[in-house]
């Protein structure tokens, strides 16, 4: 992810938020205690959500997917890891029926003006459906854990923050040759989405590259609505309605309607009310190609960017509930 504001990913905190943790002077201690494990800002709900087995949607072979893809080490742009997760995606899901199309395009190094080559992976089902569905995350990681306290050139294998959204899709892929429905769906994995080695750097690179296509060379379809992952494997997962996607006017029908059917299940992970106003791959998706598309995020999250962020950090039971619902929103569209 990118950097907290006044750069570019987190821009707002909600004041409720830190209201709630400063109580009293009291329990001063014990706030700061929390606050520096990145648990200040927790939101515990009372409801008690289905356990893993209960849950229609297999989170753990999801889980699987996700030790695979860290497996492979990081896998910043252009790395041979890279190519290495690339080609183990594009044989994963060509075998489960998808259409895998890579949008390649090239950037410039900004540290030593090299030439690095990235590619989105595109993946089409039921492409002959005109009205279509975009579900999409990134697939690289950061060149380096920046905010990791000890290590902060160490390696960081982004299990969270890079691998979680590419396991859920890995995993929905499953699902998706018998999806019945008037809307087709595409998976979209971008590239670029955080290659930086400074605050000053361009993100977003995928995202921005997809969106102008779609203008520039639009397709003979549409896309109704978008919808980004990133970071939605949090062991101690809290997903807070982002800033910018409710605040949108032509996508908060979109993110009430996730939500919606997050309660419908007895999912409290998925809580309705305003989080953080995000920097994500969504704004390009938005302002750029005006699809209407929401981010799905736990920005709360103490190993971010971190050589913690590991899969022993993230929860199967995570993957599973963020599956299911978005499996059962897009079963529920009309």
């Amino acid at each position: 992810m990118t950097p907290p504001a006044p750069h570019r990913r987190r821009l707002t905190r909600p004041a409720w938020l830190l209201g709630g943790v400063i109580v009293a002077t009291a329990l001063l201690g014990t706030y700061l205690l929390f606050a520096q494990s990145g648990s200040s800002q927790r939101h515990r709900s009372a409801t008690v959500g289905p356990a893993l087995s209960e849950i229609p949607f297999n989170g753990q072979r999801a889980y699987r997917y996700l030790q695979q893809i860290c497996d492979l080490g990081p896998r910043p742009s252009g790395s041979p890891a890279m190519a290495a997760q690339q080609k183990l995606l594009a044989e994963h899901f060509a075998n489960l029926g998808g259409k895998v199309t890579r949008q390649e395009f090239r950037y410039r190094h900004p540290l030593d003006g090299s030439t690095v080559p990235m590619a989105n992976l595109l993946v089409e089902w039921h492409p002959e459906r005109k009205e279509r569905v975009l579900l999409c995350a990134h697939y690289d990681t950061r060149p380096f854990p920046d905010r990791d306290p000890v290590d902060p050139r160490g390696s960081f294998v982004g299990a969270n923050d890079g691998g979680s959204g590419v396991a859920l899709l890995m995993e929905l892929a499953h699902e998706m040759p018998d999806f019945q429905s008037r809307y087709g769906v595409d998976f979209v994995l971008f590239d670029g989405e955080e290659f930086v080695f400074s605050d000053t750097d361009t993100y977003f690179l995928g995202s921005e590259w997809f969106a102008r296509q779609y203008v520039g060379n639009p397709p003979p379809y549409h896309y109704r609505w978008g919808v980004l992952f990133d970071m939605v494997a949090d062991a101690d997962l809290q997903l807070f309605q982002e800033g910018n996607s409710v605040s949108w006017s032509d996508t908060r029908p979109l993110v009430d309607s996730i939500w919606q059917t997050a309660a419908r299940l007895r999912v409290p992970e998925f809580i309705p009310r305003r989080g953080q106003t995000v920097r994500d791959d969504h704004l390009k998706l938005h302002n750029i190609a005006k699809i209407p598309t929401c981010d799905i995020i736990d920005f709360d999250y103490p190993y971010w960017h971190t050589v913690e962020d590991l899969p022993r950090r993230c929860s199967a039971e995570s993957l599973a509930k963020v599956g299911w619902v978005t499996r059962e929103w897009l079963r529920g569209l009309k």
